[in-house]
């Protein structure tokens, strides 16, 4: 079961059939994901903003995803990374699907990625885990992308928190959507332990109103 922190009630957020849906959803990509890992949990956010000072506008939702893994790797340098990497699709699918679940019925306009690996491992840990592996079925779950994928990684102690960027996913330069989810485990990643973890969100930032490319210079072709 994955651990949801969210303003709201889940049930209130997607509606029980879609926790229902997710919840069998889970059950058939963590099979996958443990195949190839050591899974110690999933963990998952919720964010639903109304406004951010000023007058209530459309609701953007943000949604964080993550999987604390064993680092086969921790405490030792190894040159060959490719037992991190070559299975990962699976958690690229399974965090991409569960961060769409969560969103309900609202299309995903902006992606990120990211990681922490825990003091006994290295940055390099976490982006074995997410390279174009990993991230072309993330694209494939939020319905496509064709932007390059904002991501984040660093070492650091169970229980800190990570900023993993956002930005729309089919168009980098569109200023609205340049964004952050902030994510935490409390009790991880431990020492021999990595936090793989994605981010979504239903639109651009609360109030964006600084120019730039916009989505529909997009839909027009700008």
């Amino acid at each position: 079961m994955a651990a949801v922190a969210s303003d709201e009630p889940l049930n209130a957020l997607i509606g029980a059939r879609k926790l229902r849906s997710l919840q069998e959803t889970k059950m058939n990509y963590s099979s996958e994901v443990e195949r190839d890992y050591d899974v110690r949990g999933w963990y998952a956010s919720v964010q639903e903003s109304r406004h951010d000072g000023g007058q209530p506008g459309e609701t953007l939702v943000k949604v964080a995803t993550g999987v604390v893994i064993r680092n086969p790797f921790a405490g030792k340098f190894v040159a060959e990374l490719s037992d991190l990497t070559n299975p990962s699709s699976a958690i690229g699918h399974a965090l991409g699907e569960r961060a769409v679940a969560l969103l309900g019925n609202r299309p995903v306009e902006s992606y990120g990625k990211g990681g922490i690996a825990g003091t006994s491992g290295e940055q390099e840990h976490v982006v074995a885990c997410i390279t174009t592996v990993f991230g072309d079925p993330l694209r494939q779950q939020v319905g496509g992308g064709k932007a390059w994928i904002s991501s984040v990684s660093k070492v650091a102690a169970a229980g800190t928190s990570i900023d993993i960027p956002l930005a729309h996913k089919d168009e980098l330069y569109i200023r609205s959507h340049y964004d952050a989810v902030t994510f935490s485990v409390p009790d991880g990643p431990r020492p021999d332990e990595l936090l793989i973890c994605v981010a979504v969100a239903s639109g651009p930032r609360v109030h964006q109103r600084v120019g730039g490319k916009s989505v529909a210079d997009l839909k027009a072709g700008v």
